[in-house]
């Protein structure tokens, strides 16, 4: 699919140095009060989280100009260009939802039952197949887990070859809260049945997603946007496109869909409530199935700096730094303000990278690996723009990705007395940020609220998908920490009050800076590559180094 070209160009090398010239200038009163090393990070968030980028949310003239700040910076850094467009990899994102209210019908014994939109289903969209319909047996598979390596198997002793299988929301009690969160996805659900011949998913209410938000109370914004990538052969990226969630069956739905089966609803609830086993197996009937989509296109970018490997041996194994450039743009107004301007989300990250990267080349020491330091696009929006430079880095052939180091939302506004490593368990990567924060006199610590997911919810995660071992950096709780981040995430995370106006530690950004230069100088530097830990279940599921 021809996606148009970004509004905003500057089509030379000397008008990205112009432009460059331009931006060191921005700020310099501020700039000048601090030491060196602190006004360079200071001066990229300042410029980021500035009113006149609007948020910089992907698909916009916003996004492009922050994208293009970004590539003057590792121009000026002296990086080389890694994009298809230059410094730019083009990303076609695909917005969707769906255009109306379907109509389901169960048949028994020759008797059609219609299914009433809103009490006993929702449907959602499927922007690979806009007008889809499935017809078929409906086969009940539990939670759909399977972990790990088949001790638990929801699939076993079950056919759903052309089948529509029925899957309980959520996950049982007792996974690990990665593995959980994980698992608990209904794309990743959906990615399990696919592989079991299924042709269609549909997700059943639980008691807990009943209490936490009822059928009746999605129904209203059913249609939601959402957003994926446009794959190679012009249609949108899907985890299971032959087997797609194609809605949610409310409590009331799914005491029709078992009615007349030897598998009682009841007896599935109360095992929810017991947390032992649920029952599985075919229930009784036809489904027919439809879902119609509207789907739109839009351009955005990543932009991608290289740093080539001194090492003939070695060049060809990339370690990846990444941050995500895009925020949540221009929204509902909080006293007043409506740009959402993304300061600590992500401008800081994106500078902790564009200075890692300056120190790089300040060493004069090339690293034996090459790097690429990716600013990602449409994070914001699921992960999108990592998704897909994980699965098309553009990668010369023989060459691979090794590693990734992802730098999203780390929060500045104290004196960091250590960090935090989402991740760093399941791999090597996790002993390389324990040595990398000794140098600074810092420890890592675990995940202080597991039970906000952030395992998933960053671009690392896209890589960890891929087979990468990946990780995620944050400043942690200790000391005023704790405080200090509960206090973000209250009062400013995806607010507009996340700008300049928060009392910002420039010389806490410049550890960080320091700490995350040191552990990709180790892993760029080292004799052998990174490896997950064996028998990790992420390292595992997707085939990764080291695992098996």
């Amino acid at each position: 699919m021809s996606l148009p070209r970004s509004p905003f160009t500057l089509p030379s090398s000397l008008g990205r140095k112009i432009f460059l010239a331009a931006l060191l200038f921005a700020f310099p009163a501020s700039a000048q009060q601090l030491p060196p090393e602190q006004a360079a990070l200071k001066a990229h968030v300042q410029f980021l989280a500035s009113d006149s980028l609007r948020g910089r949310e992907a698909g916009t003239r916003d996004y492009d100009i922050a994208a293009e700040y970004v590539a003057a910076q590792m121009e000026g850094i002296g990086l080389k260009p890694g994009g298809e467009q230059g410094w730019l990899q083009p990303v076609g994102l695909v917005t969707y939802r769906p255009a109306k209210k379907a109509k389901w019908t169960l048949t028994r014994g020759g008797t059609a039952i219609p299914l009433q939109f809103g009490i006993d289903f929702v449907n959602q969209g499927i922007p690979t197949t806009p007008d889809f319909t499935a017809e078929g047996q409906v086969v009940f598979a539990g939670y759909g887990l399977v972990y790990p390596e088949g001790k638990r198997d929801d699939y076993r002793g079950l056919d759903v070859r052309g089948k529509i299988v029925a899957l309980y929301a959520g996950v049982p009690a007792g996974l690990p809260d990665d593995v959980a969160a994980h698992l608990g996805d209904d794309d990743q659900k959906a990615r399990l049945a696919q592989a079991r011949g299924a042709k269609a998913v549909i997700i059943l209410e639980s008691i807990e997603r009943r209490a936490e938000f009822p059928i009746e109370a999605m129904a209203p914004y059913y249609n939601y946007e959402r957003t994926s990538w446009v794959a190679p052969d012009g249609k949108a990226h899907s985890v299971a496109p032959g087997a797609p969630v194609v809605g949610y069956v409310g409590q009331a739905g799914a005491e029709k869909l078992f009615a007349g089966s030897r598998i009682k609803w009841r007896d599935v609830l109360g095992a929810e409530r017991r947390g032992t086993r649920l029952p599985t197996g075919p229930l009784v009937g036809t489904l027919k199935l439809a879902a119609s989509t509207r789907v739109a296109t839009k351009r955005s970018s990543n932009v991608v700096g290289i740093l080539e490997g001194s090492d003939a041996a070695l060049r060809s194994e990339y370690l990846v730094v990444s941050a995500h450039l895009d925020h949540v743009g221009v929204g509902e107004p909080e006293k007043g303000d409506r740009i959402y301007n993304g300061a600590m989300d992500n401008a800081a990250g994106i500078a902790t990278m564009l200075e890692v990267a300056r120190t790089f080349q300040a060493s004069g020491q090339r690293p034996r690996r090459s790097i690429l330091f990716v600013a990602l696009t449409a994070e914001e929006k699921g992960l999108v723009g990592s998704s897909y430079f994980a699965a098309q880095p553009g990668l010369p052939t023989g060459s691979s990705l090794v590693a990734d180091i992802n730098l999203d939302m780390p929060i500045l506004t104290f004196a960091m007395q250590d960090i935090v490593v989402l991740g760093g368990e399941r791999s090597s990567l996790g002993a390389t940020y324990a040595a990398a924060a000794a140098t600074e006199g810092l420890k890592v610590v675990p995940d202080p609220a597991p039970e906000e997911m952030f395992f998933i919810r960053s671009d690392h995660y896209s890589f960890v998908q891929a087979g990468i071992p990946a990780v995620s950096i944050d400043t942690g709780p200790g000391g005023p920490g704790a405080a200090a981040q509960q206090d973000f995430l209250a009062n400013h995370y995806h607010k507009p009050s996340d700008d300049m106006a928060l009392p910002i530690d420039w010389a806490t950004a410049v550890k960080f800076t320091r700490v995350n230069y040191a552990a990709a100088r180790a892993v760029a530097d080292a004799d052998a590559r990174p490896r997950w830990n064996k028998g990790d279940f992420f390292g595992v599921q997707f085939g990764g180094h080291g695992a098996r």
